[in-house]
C-alpha cells in the first residue's frame, strides 16, 4: 500500500517551512509569530513559535496546538483559523514543531506515557510555563488542541498533566497510552494496530491508562472535546469510540451519551453530561469526512468548547458582526461554473489575513481557484487568503475566483462567514 507522506490536511512542504521560520524574528512581538528559544527543558528538541495577539486582556487564556506528521508550527499556524480566532477572542497560542519520525509528536514511548516522564511532553509543558510567565498568562486557563499526530498528543497531555490544562480538542487522535511502542507508529493506512482501531480494551482498561499517567491524582479532569471523519483511512474511525470509552471512565460516566444533536449539516454530535448537565466530554463524528481535519468552522467550535467565546478582548474584534460584504456573481454552463467572489471590508479597521467560509445548497465542488486556496470538505468550503492578498483595508476590497462541477440547480451560497463572522451578501 502507497505510503503516505503526511498525516494531516494542511501541512506545508518542507522549502515553504523553511522560508516560513527563516523569516520570522527571534524576539516576541505581539500580532507576529515568533519563534522563542531557550523556553526550557527541552528533552523532545523541540521548536516553539507563539502568536500573541495585540488585542489581548492582562491575563490571557493560552492555547497549545499541533500539527500533524510532516508538518510545523508556523504550517499550521498559516493552515489553521487559531490565529484569527486569538485576533478576536484575545488568547495566546503556543505553535510547538516536532521533530520525531518525519514531524510526529511522540506518543508512543514509554517516557510519553507518563507524567514527568521525558521526550515531547515536557517539552510542551516547558512552552507552557515559558508562555504563562512572558505573556503573564492565565493559569486557569490553559487549553490544549491538536490534529493527527497532534491530536494524539492532546491525549497524553491531558493525561499527563490533568492539573494543567483545563480542556483540550483533539481531532482524529488515538487514546492516551494507544500505542504499545514505536514500531507500532506506523503513518501508513491499517499497518498500525493503534492507529486502525484494532487494540481491544474496555473502558476501564482504557481509563486506566489515563490514571496511570498521574497516579493517585484525585483532582479535577479536563474536559474533553473529540473530532473525527467517518471516511478516516490512516486514523480510523474506530479510534473515536476508543476515546470515547477512556474519557467517559476517566469521568465516572456512561458510555451512552446523555444528549445527540447535529449542530451543522454532517456533524454529527454526541455529548456525556455529568449529574449537574455539565458536559464533560463531547464527541463529533463528521459524516463523509477523511483524514482532513479541522475544517472550516470546527477550531471555532473548539474555542467555544474552551468558553474563550464568552470573556475574549474588551475592544472592538476585527472584523465587527455587519462590518464586510461579499459580493457572488457566477458564470454557469453545463454542469460547470466559475464564480468571482468579492470581499468588501466596510468596517473601520484592516483585516489581517482572512479566511472566507460557506455551506453549499446543493452539490458543487470547487476544482481550482485563483488569488486564493480553496479546500472543501463535504458541502463546506474553506477559502484563505495568498500571500500577496492577506490584507484588506478598511473600505477596501479583494476579489479571488474559482471553477467547480455541479448537476442539478446550481443555487447561490445564502450566506458567507469572514474569519467566522457573519458577512452581508450583497444584494
Amino acid at each position: 500500500m502507497k505510503r503516505l507522506t503526511a498525516w494531516v490536511a494542511g501541512v506545508c512542504t518542507a522549502v515553504l517551512c523553511a522560508a516560513l521560520t527563516a523569516a520570522l524574528p527571534h524576539q516576541a512581538a505581539a500580532a507576529t509569530l515568533t519563534e522563542v528559544t531557550g523556553f526550557g527543558a527541552n528533552p523532545g528538541n523541540l521548536r516553539m513559535h507563539v502568536y500573541a495577539p495585540d488585542n489581548r486582556p492582562a491575563r490571557p487564556a493560552i492555547v497549545l496546538a499541533m500539527h500533524g506528521c510532516g508538518g510545523s508550527g508556523p504550517g499550521l499556524y498559516s493552515g489553521s483559523e487559531f490565529a484569527s480566532l486569538a485576533d478576536r477572542y484575545g488568547f495566546v497560542v503556543v505553535y510547538p514543531s516536532a521533530s520525531k519520525k518525519g514531524n510526529c509528536f511522540d506518543s508512543w514511548s514509554a517516557e510519553s506515557h507518563v507524567r514527568g516522564g521525558g521526550s515531547d511532553p515536557v517539552s510542551l509543558m516547558s512552552m507552557i510555563t515559558y508562555t504563562l510567565e512572558r505573556f503573564g498568562g492565565d493559569a486557569g486557563r490553559v487549553f490544549v488542541t491538536g490534529t493527527s499526530a497532534g491530536g494524539m498528543e492532546t491525549n497524553i497531555m491531558l493525561g499527563n498533566y490533568p492539573d494543567v490544562f483545563k480542556a483540550g480538542a483533539v481531532f482524529m487522535g488515538v487514546p492516551h497510552s494507544c500505542f504499545a511502542n514505536e514500531a507500532d507508529y506506523i503513518p501508513s493506512p491499517g499497518a498500525s494496530d493503534c492507529a486502525s482501531g484494532r487494540v481491544s480494551r474496555t473502558p476501564q482498561q482504557w481509563g486506566d491508562l489515563v490514571r496511570a499517567a498521574y497516579p493517585g491524582y484525585t483532582g479535577a479532569r479536563p474536559r474533553v472535546q473529540l473530532w473525527h471523519g467517518t471516511n478516516d483511512t490512516l486514523v480510523y474511525y474506530a479510534t473515536l469510540q476508543q476515546q470515547i470509552d477512556q474519557w467517559t471512565n476517566v469521568f465516572g460516566l456512561s458510555q451512552t451519551p446523555t444528549s445527540t444533536d447535529t449542530p451543522q449539516a454532517n456533524w454529527n454530535r454526541r455529548r456525556y453530561a455529568d449529574s449537574t448537565g455539565t458536559v464533560k466530554v463531547e464527541a463529533y463524528g463528521i459524516q463523509g469526512a477523511g483524514h482532513s481535519l479541522p475544517s472550516s468552522g470546527m477550531a471555532a467550535a473548539a474555542i467555544q468548547f474552551f468558553g474563550l467565546t464568552d470573556s475574549g478582548p474588551t475592544s472592538t474584534p476585527t472584523p465587527p458582526t455587519g462590518a464586510c460584504r461579499v459580493t457572488y456573481t457566477p458564470s454557469t454552463w453545463n454542469n460547470g461554473f466559475t464564480a468571482a467572489v468579492t470581499i468588501a471590508n466596510t468596517g473601520p479597521a484592516d483585516v489581517n489575513g482572512w479566511t472566507l467560509a460557506w455551506a453549499w445548497p446543493g452539490n458543487q465542488r470547487i476544482t481550482n481557484a485563483w488569488n486564493a486556496t480553496a479546500t472543501q470538505q463535504g458541502a463546506q468550503v474553506t477559502a484563505r487568503n495568498a500571500p500577496y492578498n492577506a490584507t484588506v483595508a478598511a473600505g477596501a476590497a479583494v476579489t479571488f475566483g474559482f471553477q467547480a462541477t455541479y448537476s442539478g440547480t446550481n443555487t447561490a451560497p445564502a450566506q458567507f462567514a469572514l474569519n467566522g463572522t457573519a458577512c452581508s451578501p450583497a444584494a
